[in-house]
């Protein structure tokens, strides 16, 4: 596909066959995405990313079982996309009906057809029957029952030609755990085994942003040891995280007693550290100073 164009790519597919994970791969990857978008509202949709100064990255949509009264109209609204000058392509998602029927088992989900009462099999075969001409119309099949979460989306990516953000983007959060550990964190460090220089009565109104809080925590032996093994822990997995993955960015949770002067240090030093060393976007959050 040209690197000029606007491009769309529409997932569409039978119900638990990766259709979702695609989407968030696509997602992850910078595509603007619209989960089950009314076919009828597409062309609407396509008109007002047309023109190139509103462009903001590529347009991912899924259309699925839930369209099939407008399932007809898709073939139409296709060729509007490439009148309009998008390039497009239709991914559909299937896999065998055993496996299906398993991965409905095992997240016991209600298949969208069968709020009938149908049994799981019969309405897997009539989603197969009734997306069978959009499957004769992909320009891409990818058949997902051998396939595991992390095996769909490098599939996702290879067979797209699509590529992965370089680098991950580093946050590094502080926080006090009276309050709760973030949900967002990927990785959480325990910083209350360190010196606390809330005992210190001309610290204690600081923040770990201060100059005066830095010297304080600069100068403690332990608190320094402590930042140098958090480095060598993230210099070690980072290189996990980054190989074959879509993520866009990883946390790093930093937490003391009220989050405010040994684990804000930490976050903003550690922050430092990488924008020096090959992360520019890494970045510091203060959770409990606002």
């Amino acid at each position: 596909m040209s690197e000029t164009r606007p491009r769309l790519i529409v997932v569409s597919g039978l119900s638990g066959s990766g259709k979702s994970v695609a989407l968030r791969t696509l997602e992850d990857l910078g595509h603007y995405c619209v989960d089950n978008l009314p076919v009828q509202l597409l062309p609407a949709l396509i008109k007002g990313k047309a023109r190139p100064e509103l462009w903001l990255g590529d347009l991912a949509v899924s259309i699925d079982i839930r369209n099939a009264d407008d399932l007809a109209q898709v073939p139409h609204w296709l060729a509007q996309v490439a009148e309009l000058g998008f390039e497009y392509r239709l991914v559909f998602f299937e896999a065998e009906s055993d496996i299906l029927v398993r991965r409905y088992a095992e997240t016991r989900r209600r298949h969208p057809l069968s709020a009938d009462g149908s049994p799981l099999s019969e309405a897997i075969e009539r989603e197969r029957v009734q997306l069978a001409p959009l499957r004769a119309i992909a320009n891409l099949v990818i058949d997902t029952s051998q396939l595991n979460v992390h095996q769909l989306r490098r599939q996702v990516i290879a067979e797209l030609g699509l590529t992965a953000r370089e680098g991950l983007n580093l946050m590094f959060e502080s926080f006090a755990y009276r309050h709760g550990i973030p949900n967002d964190a990927d990785f959480v460090f325990d910083t209350r085994c360190l010196p606390n220089p809330h005992w210190d009565v001309r610290l204690r109104p600081l923040s770990g942003r201060d100059s005066e809080v830095r010297a304080h925590l600069a100068a403690q032996p332990e608190v320094m040891a402590y930042r140098s093994q958090v480095i060598s822990f993230i210099d070690n997995w980072l290189p996990a995280f980054s190989r074959g993955s879509t993520r866009s960015y990883l946390t790093i949770a930093m937490g003391c007693t009220g989050g405010r002067h040994r684990s804000v240090y930490l976050a903003e030093t550690l922050a430092e550290h990488y924008r020096q060393h090959g992360y520019p976007g890494a970045a510091s959050h203060h959770r409990e100073l606002g």
